[in-house]
């Protein structure tokens, strides 16, 4: 099947479509209140071993080949945050995460060493391989766009609004399924409260950069391929936790 050179906004379009589809059917459980801490700790331990912990390490990878400078102040600015928190509560994020998994009653030490599922190894691998052996541009938009966004992208880098206040990222917070069901102090979830401050800025800027950078035919190609691969593999990781947290689809 031929590909056609997509103009700036038929491309961003394309990216959107693949996001919206970052979607599995387990997420009603996890943001709702029948799951329990025992499927909750098997989630988090894959989720923290597989990116959360050595994000910063991926984007690091990516950055040593020498991209664009404008990506390259973006993964350098997003290393700094994730590394530091110096952009928002100055609290390293991984920290934060673990902080939050303290408050659901899990140990530090059960975060060392985490034994992953077959279908983690192979999402691990896949983002190990994108940022070892393919052009920065394919990790720089997997990285940043795939495994930062969510289902909502469209809306939120279209519409982005003004920076949400104290009051209202306290409010979301408030709401989180974790500490509406599972009775998660606020206190834990400076993570949440980080995202919300970095986020909404961070994901209209991806997707700028992607865009400015994959303006030719072939390398439009190859992110938007990229970009379904990684949803093939993101889903099979997502149906690995399911069988091991015992899940079945309604």
């Amino acid at each position: 099947m031929m590909f056609r050179k997509l103009s700036p906004e038929q491309f961003r379009d394309h990216l959107f479509d693949i996001l919206s589809r970052k979607q599995h059917w387990t997420n009603s459980h996890f943001n709702g209140s029948t799951v329990t801490n025992a499927q909750l700790r098997i989630h988090f331990r894959q989720e923290y071993a597989v990116y959360l912990r050595d994000f910063a390490v991926l984007l690091g990878r990516i950055m040593g080949k020498n991209p664009s400078w404008q990506i390259r102040r973006h993964l350098a600015t997003t290393i700094y945050e994730e590394e530091t928190g110096g952009l928002s509560l100055g609290k390293p994020h991984q920290e934060s995460f673990l902080q939050m998994m303290l408050g659901l009653g899990f140990s530090r030490a059960e975060f060392r060493e985490v034994e992953l599922l077959a279908s983690s190894w192979a999402y691990r691998e896949w983002l190990d391989g994108i940022c070892q052996d393919e052009e920065w541009l394919v990790g720089a938009a997997n990285l940043t766009i795939f495994v930062e966004g969510t289902a909502n992208d469209r809306e939120e880098v279209l519409h982005q609004h003004q920076p949400k206040t104290k009051a209202e990222i306290e409010d979301i917070v408030l709401k989180h399924p974790l500490v509406v069901y599972h009775g998660l102090s606020p206190e834990y979830m400076d993570l949440v409260r980080v995202r919300e401050m970095i986020e909404p800025c961070n994901r209209r800027t991806a997707y700028d950069l992607i865009v400015k950078e994959a303006v030719e035919t072939g390398k439009q190609k190859l992110v938007l391929g990229s970009l379904e691969q990684a949803l093939d593999v993101w889903l099979q990781y997502r149906e690995g936790i399911a069988r091991a947290c015992g899940l079945r689809r309604p």
